[in-house]
């Protein structure tokens, strides 16, 4: 799909020749495939999200300051301690570690946005966020102006422009 790119001016669609037929990438078909809310919301980057008392202490149990976000090794870190946690705890963790490792899917050691992790402390929000919207800006950011000609790293939900 990236190797037969078509120059287009849109910054949001990927177009490419499948054969002799033009292919779009878009919102649209990175739902259909993923299955993710792409659904449109103000501030998508940069959601309101209240820090309480319940926050500050769910993050020092991770172990991360409440300015950043965690890292995916620092969840991974989390997941060999987290027995003794509360089923709420344990399901914020969850959610965090498909956060990191497919909405952002950047570098281990890479810090995730914490404007867009704190989501997790209120659960039903977080489920019904549109992640998708999130993963598709993430996923073409990183691929937008890419030469190919050289070696390149690509973040976000990578494995749906491998379908």
């Amino acid at each position: 799909m990236l190797c037969f790119n078509l120059d287009i001016k849109k910054k949001y669609e990927l177009w490419c020749l499948v054969g002799p037929q033009p292919a779009r990438f878009s919102p649209i078909e990175f739902e259909h495939l993923t299955g993710l809310n792409c659904d449109y919301v103000e501030n998508l980057e940069n959601p309101r999200c209240e820090v309480t008392e319940e926050t500050i202490a769910f993050w020092q149990l991770l172990g991360v300051g409440i300015d950043v976000g965690p890292t995916t090794e620092q969840i991974i870190a989390a997941c060999k301690r987290c027995s003794e946690w509360s089923r709420d705890d344990r399901m914020r963790l969850g959610y965090l570690a498909i956060f990191t490792g497919f909405i952002e899917g950047r570098k281990l050691s890479t810090v995730s946005r914490a404007s867009l992790a704190r989501l997790v402390m209120d659960l039903e929000e977080f489920e019904n966020y549109p992640w998708g919207r999130v993963a598709f800006k993430v996923l073409m950011d990183s691929l937008w102006n890419k030469d190919l000609t050289k070696s390149y790293t690509i973040d976000g939900f990578v494995q749906v422009i491998q379908v």
